[in-house]
């Protein structure tokens, strides 16, 4: 990917996050008065979500930008794999159906709650883990304009969640698909993919609407041990004659069905947008509870509008945006999840046999709304001045819960004569519904007080219904040191909202919610320079170091029953190293790369933090050998992976993958073609499994490949 880590001024939601575009005093080429922005072409200036261009050497904050066309070079045909690339992010894998965790800068959690993902600007989390979904699915990239990475806080603009980074996925316009389009894909795994796409003009609306759909089997790669596993090994050693019920050694399950549709209409200062997300059979991966389950599948539905005016000449020196977004998103059981396997028995401690294995369906549906407003105002001299305020509600309106068990209050199971709805039993059901309301204000001041000196300055107030308030600074001074160095001193602070399980959990005796949680926090300081001496190449370097406190994290409440609570106690810091660059070899020839270097340490052990890559190199070369025809090659080295504090497992293992995309592209009337080879070598790649319970850790897929075909309609 033409993955450029570049200083940007942020990914300006077009949610009341930042409004429009407005711009500082400027030159003809839009770079602020004084800069040495005449010495670099047009590539050196980044569209960010609300279209505005921003020299990227004048920008306060560090941020990588991926364009539709890096994407479809790099061959990567899910957001996972465009991530990867990203300097400082690993896409890490959690047991249950493999939901990828993006670990920033040392960051990690199983449900991946600190980074906040948008989609043009808005967000997509839940309430109910503070992630994407419990049942994610992938999302393909067809629909995909450009993806924006800030790496480090981002609550002064964004708000909660912005913790370790943000993510915004922007979709394409008309222009960008401009006529009609088909495509079909078939590759390993039983994979099928199709897409439409149009892009025209119809009432004087500009329209741009992408279907996508896709079916796979998954990747069966082997699983030599699960959680079942270790519970056959405890009663194996305690009761004579123990038939032992895990399915491993045995594969993974990871097929699924995916519909993707998007809807974008712009007249004048109007933009409407719609979006759909559905997965369907979504298997388990090695299973909701780390036994393999080749039975249970899930569903899950999300549904996205927004209409949003912006007016750039609201009057004279203020650019104003206004917006309303709904966001649904609902989970539930095709088949419950075998939670463990066909013949499990807990008579020895107590408990029950369990011929059927043990059974468990939990569901959820959220709804969301946000009113969100923002303007710029450039009437002070060297000033340019954003302010903004919104309002969220969202809330879990419905919960359901099919199970074949009770939990003792020794965290024994227990069997119920068959599979149970216990939905509106308050005794029994695992989440009761709540809502939550959110209102915030936040101010952001960027001041050129000097030539080539920029000060950024921003504070934003969140109020939140259930636990209190928050304040998040940002401070940024942007220095044009040279006509090609530019200087950047950068820190901010950003918090995480505690989610609906951690504050509501019940009827649970392993794992309990704490309604007490105050959010975690981190502040972030770095450093860095960008390099751009000659047109064909340029370089950037990152320095950082960060204290994050209040973690949330399960910490024993009852020493005598084992019973586990959320609780503020964790404490984590980390510091690192990041370096990107970009050469030009020749006209058809161009060479990426980065390399992160990293340490965290858990500042309650004294250890690592564990899990994540001390140590990651991203190689990419694009051939383009002949008119409309590219040769993408990419190398991926992930390495230094410590164990958790108490985990005696041996070290996890370093791993390299290496991806080849030859790829045609047609112009209208004409095809365009692609072949990918993934994982070339066949390499034996595997993410952490903290818990134990897949005791090797989670294998990835091994070597797969792929066709696709697109024709361009005239």
């Amino acid at each position: 990917m033409a993955i450029r880590s570049t200083p940007l001024l942020g990914i300006l939601a077009v949610a009341g996050v930042a409004g429009g575009g407005g711009a500082l005093a400027a030159g003809d080429d839009g770079a602020p008065v004084g800069s040495f922005s005449g010495f670099y072409g047009a590539d050196e200036f980044v569209t960010i979500a609300t279209g505005s261009r921003k020299p990227v050497q004048r920008a306060p904050a560090v941020a990588t930008v991926i364009t539709a066309e890096d994407i479809a070079d790099s061959g990567a045909t899910d957001l996972d794999e465009v991530l990867e690339g990203v300097p400082g992010l690993h896409v890490a894998r959690y047991f249950t159906q493999y939901n990828p965790i993006y670990s920033i800068r040392g960051i990690y959690s199983s449900t991946n709650p600190d980074v906040l993902v948008l989609v043009n600007g808005i967000p997509i989390t839940n309430l109910f883990h503070g992630d994407r979904n419990f049942v994610w699915g992938g999302m393909p990239v067809k629909a995909i304009s450009r993806i924006e990475v800030i790496r480090g806080p981002g609550s002064a603009l964004y708000g909660a969640d912005a913790f370790s980074g943000v993510i915004n996925i922007v979709t394409k316009g008309r222009g960008e698909i401009d006529g009609a389009h088909a495509g079909a894909r078939v590759g390993s795994f039983g994979r099928r993919d199709g897409w439409w796409m149009y892009g025209g003009e119809l009432g004087g609306w500009d329209l741009s609407v992408v279907a996508e759909a896709g079916v796979t089997d998954g990747p069966k790669v082997r699983v030599e041990s699960d959680n079942q596993s270790g519970l056959d090994a405890l009663f194996g050693a305690l009761v004579p004659g123990y038939a032992p019920a895990s399915l491993a050694p045995g594969n993974t399950d990871l097929g699924r069905k995916n519909l993707d549709l998007r809807f974008e209409s712009v007249r004048g200062n109007w933009t409407l947008r719609a979006g759909f997300q559905g997965r369907y059979d979504v298997e388990s991966g090695v299973g909701a509870n780390g036994a393999l389950d080749p039975v249970g599948e899930y569903r899950s539905e999300r549904f996205n509008a927004d209409a949003t005016f912006h007016d750039a000449d609201w009057s004279k020196h203020w650019d104003v945006t206004l917006q309303v977004s709904v966001f649904h998103t609902e989970q539930a059981p095709e088949t419950p999840w075998r939670l463990l396997p066909p013949g499990v028995d807990f008579s020895a401690a107590g408990g029950g046999y369990f011929a059927d294995g043990v059974i468990g369906g939990p569901g959820v549906k959220e709804r969301h709304l946000r009113l969100d407003g923002s303007a710029f105002y450039d009437g002070f001299a060297r000033h340019q001045v954003r302010l903004g305020a919104g309002w969220h509600y969202g809330a879990v309106y419905e919960t359901t819960d099919l199970r074949n068990f009770l939990t003792a209050a020794d965290g024994t199971l227990l069997a119920l004569p068959g599979l149970t709805d216990v939905s509106d039993n308050p005794a029994l059901e695992f989440l009761p519904e709540a809502n939550r309301r959110a209102a915030y204000l936040f101010a952001q001041d960027e001041w050129a007080f000097a030539e080539d000196w920029e000060l950024t300055a921003g504070l934003r107030y969140d109020r939140y219904s259930d636990f209190g308030d928050t304040l998040n600074p940002r401070l940024a001074l942007v220095w044009q040191t040279a006509f090609d160095l530019t200087t950047k001193l950068l820190y901010g602070r950003a918090f995480r909202a505690p989610a609906f399980a951690e504050l509501y959990n019940r009827n649970n005796p392993v794992v309990l919610g704490n309604p007490d949680l105050r959010p975690q926090t981190i502040d972030t300081a770095e450093v860095a320079w960008t390099y751009h001496p000659l047109q064909d190449w340029q370089a950037s370097l990152g320095i950082y170091r960060y204290r994050a406190r209040d973690l949330i994290e399960l910490a024993p409440y009852s020493p005598v029953s084992g019973v586990q609570m959320y609780q503020n106690v964790g404490k984590q810091t980390g510091y690192g190293v990041e370096l990107d660059g970009e050469w030009r070899v020749r006209r058809d020839l161009t060479l990426r790369g980065n390399l992160s270097l990293l340490r965290s340490r858990n500042e309650l052990s004294g250890s690592d933090s564990g899990n994540v890559p001390q140590r990651q190199l991203y190689l990419r070369a694009d051939w383009a050998f002949a008119p409309g025809w590219n040769l993408d090659s990419q190398l991926n080295w992930v390495a230094a992976r410590e164990r958790e504090s108490g985990d005696t497992r041996p070290a996890i293992d370093d791993y390299t993958t290496v991806d080849l995309t030859l790829r045609r592209s047609g112009g209208r009337g004409e095809w365009d073609m692609a072949f990918s080879v993934r994982n070339l070598f066949d390499a034996d790649a595997r993410e952490p499994e903290p818990s134990g319970a897949v005791l090797n850790d989670l294998p990835l897929a091994g070597r797969s490949a792929y066709l696709e075909l697109q024709y361009n309609f005239e």
